[in-house]
C-alpha cells in the first residue's frame, strides 16, 4: 500500500458524515412539510399537494444535468453546492413563515431544495462508485449513513418541534447542511480534482439500462407507497405521530444496522439472487400486512421490509455504477430520476387506491407489484451486458469479467484503503485483518450507543417506550454482543 491511500481514507469517512448531516433535514422535510403548509400557512390539499410536487418535479428534472455535472467536475464539489441548496431551501421555510405572503417563498424554498437534492445525491452517490475494490460495500455504508442521518433528525426535529415550533426545526436544517457542504468541500482531494476515468462496461447508459431502471422504478414505487398507506393506515387507528414514529423505530435501527453487513452475504449471492431474493421477500410482506394490521405486527414486518431494502439498495447502486461505463454520473442520475418517478407513482397509486378500496386491495396491488419486480430482474441484469453475474460488488471486474489488478495505477482517487490493524494489545502493531475488523466494530457500536441513548430518551419524552423501547433494548444487546465478539476473537488471536 502506497503512503498516499491513508491520507485519502478520512475522504470517505467526511462524506459519509456530510450524507448523515444533509440527509437527516432532507427525511425530515418530507414528512413534516405536508403538516407546516397546513399548520403555518393554513394552505389546503390542491396548494400543499403543488408544494410536495414542484419539488418533485424540479427533482426530476434537473437529476439528468446533476449526472453530467459530476461526470464533467469534481463530485464533492458537486455534492457541496446541492448541499447549500438544501440549505437555502430550509432557510426559505423558516423566512416564509414569517411573511404576509409565504406562499411565493415556500414555492421558491420547494424549487431550490428539490435542484439542491439532485445535485447533492447524484453526486454522492457517483463518487461512493469509485471507492476501490469494494463498491457494495461502500455503498452499504452510504445506506447505513443516510439511515443515521434519518433517525437523529427526527429525533432533533420532534425535540425542537415541541419547544420552538417549526422555523427553528428549518434553521437546524439548514445549520446541518451548510455544515455538510462545508465537510465536501474541504474533504481531501477535492479542490480542483476531476473524476477518475475508469474501463467501461458496454458504454455509456442507454436503452440497455432501461429495464433496470424499471426495475428500480418499482422498488422505489413500492417503499414509498407502502410507507404511505402505513401512515394512513396508523393514523386512521387513532395512533399520535409520536407513536407513529415509534412503530416505525425498528425499520430505523435496521436502516442504521444492516447495510454496512448485507454485502457479506449480498456479495456472493450475486445480483439476480439478491434482488429477486428481495422482491419475493417483499411480496410477502405486503401480503402480510393485509393479514397482520396491527401496530406491533406492522412493526415487526416494517422492520423484515426494511432488512430487503437495506440489502437490495447497495446491490442496485453498485450494479449502476458499474453498468455505467465511462458516463457513471449520467448513469446515477437516470437511476435516481427512475427512483423519483417510482416514489411519486407508487405513493399516488397506492394512496388513491387504500382511500377507493381499502386496505387488503392496496396491500395485494403492493404485492403484486413486487411479484413483477422479482420476476423482470433476470431480463433486467441481461440487458445491462456486464460481463458476469457473480458477486453483487462488480468493481473488481475486469474488461473479461476478470479481477483488475490496480497495484500499477494505486489506490483510487478517494478510496477506502486496506485493512490494517493499529495493533491492539500484544499485536505490536502487526497489521491483522482481525484486529481492523474488530477496531470498526467498536467504532461503530460507538456511534450505535449515542443513538441508542437519543432515541431512548426521545421515547421517554413522547410518552412512547412500550413495547417498541423493549424492542430497541433487544437489538441494541445484539449488536453489542455481534460488535464486541470480534474483539474478544482478535485478542485470541
Amino acid at each position: 500500500m502506497s503512503e498516499a491511500t491513508p491520507s485519502r481514507a478520512p475522504a470517505f469517512r467526511r462524506v459519509l458524515r456530510a450524507v448523515a448531516l444533509a440527509g437527516a433535514p432532507a427525511e425530515v422535510l418530507d414528512f413534516l412539510l405536508p403538516l407546516w403548509a397546513a399548520a403555518a400557512l393554513g394552505a389546503g390539499p390542491a396548494v400543499t399537494g403543488a408544494l410536495i410536487a414542484v419539488e418533485a418535479v424540479v427533482s426530476l428534472v434537473v437529476r439528468p444535468l446533476a449526472g453530467v455535472l459530476a461526470d464533467r467536475f469534481d463530485r464533492r464539489l458537486t455534492a457541496a453546492a446541492g448541499a447549500a441548496g438544501y440549505a437555502l431551501s430550509c432557510a426559505g421555510y423558516a423566512l416564509a413563515d414569517g411573511l404576509a405572503s409565504p406562499l411565493p417563498a415556500a414555492f421558491a424554498a420547494a424549487a431550490v431544495g428539490g435542484a439542491g437534492g439532485a445535485l447533492f445525491w447524484v453526486a454522492v452517490r457517483t463518487w461512493t462508485g469509485e471507492q476501490g475494490g469494494d463498491r457494495l460495500s461502500a455503498y452499504g455504508a452510504l445506506l447505513a449513513a443516510e439511515g443515521r442521518g434519518a433517525l437523529v433528525g427526527y429525533v432533533a426535529a420532534f425535540v425542537l418541534l415541541g419547544n420552538s415550533g417549526y422555523a427553528a426545526v428549518f434553521w437546524a436544517g439548514a445549520a446541518a447542511c451548510v455544515l455538510a457542504a462545508v465537510l465536501l468541500a474541504t474533504a481531501p482531494g477535492s479542490p480542483g480534482s476531476a473524476p477518475a476515468a475508469r474501463p467501461g462496461h458496454g458504454g455509456p447508459p442507454g436503452r440497455r439500462t432501461l429495464p433496470f431502471m424499471t426495475v428500480a422504478a418499482i422498488t422505489a414505487a413500492g417503499e414509498a407507497g407502502l410507507w404511505l398507506i402505513l401512515l394512513l393506515r396508523l393514523q386512521s387507528d387513532g395512533l399520535s405521530a409520536a407513536q407513529v414514529m415509534a412503530v416505525f423505530c425498528p425499520g430505523f435501527l435496521v436502516f442504521i444496522l444492516v447495510p454496512e453487513h448485507a454485502h457479506r452475504v449480498t456479495g456472493p449471492l450475486g445480483r439476480e439472487r439478491t434482488m429477486v431474493v428481495a422482491f419475493a421477500a417483499g411480496t410477502l410482506f405486503a401480503a402480510g400486512l393485509a393479514i397482520v394490521p396491527t401496530p406491533t405486527g406492522i412493526a415487526v414486518l416494517w422492520a423484515l421490509a426494511a432488512a430487503c431494502f437495506a440489502a437490495q439498495t447497495p446491490v442496485e447502486q453498485a450494479t449502476v455504477s458499474a453498468a455505467a461505463g465511462d458516463r457513471p454520473g449520467l448513469g446515477m442520475g437516470l437511476y435516481e430520476g427512475a427512483r423519483l418517478v417510482g416514489v411519486m407513482v407508487g405513493a399516488a397509486a397506492l394512496g388513491g387506491l387504500y382511500q377507493a378500496a381499502g386496505w387488503v386491495a392496496a396491500c395485494a396491488v403492493a404485492a403484486s407489484a413486487s411479484l413483477v419486480g422479482a420476476v423482470l430482474v433476470p431480463y433486467a441484469i441481461r440487458a445491462l451486458a456486464l460481463p458476469k453475474d457473480g458477486p453483487a460488488d462488480s468493481s473488481a471486474d475486469g474488461p473479461e469479467g476478470g479481477p483488475v489488478d490496480d497495484s500499477a495505477n494505486g489506490p483510487a482517487e478517494g478510496a477506502v484503503p486496506a485493512a490494517k490493524d493499529d495493533g491492539g494489545p500484544g499485536d505490536g502493531g502487526v497489521a491483522t485483518p482481525s484486529g481492523e475488523r474488530a477496531r470498526r466494530e467498536r467504532q461503530g457500536w460507538y456511534v450505535h450507543s449515542a443513538l441508542f441513548a437519543l432515541g431512548e430518551a426521545a421515547l421517554w419524552a413522547l410518552g412512547a417506550p412500550g413495547w417498541i423501547g423493549r424492542t430497541w433494548i433487544t437489538v441494541y444487546v445484539v449488536d453489542t454482543l455481534w460488535s464486541w465478539s470480534y474483539a474478544i476473537r482478535s485478542r485470541k488471536e
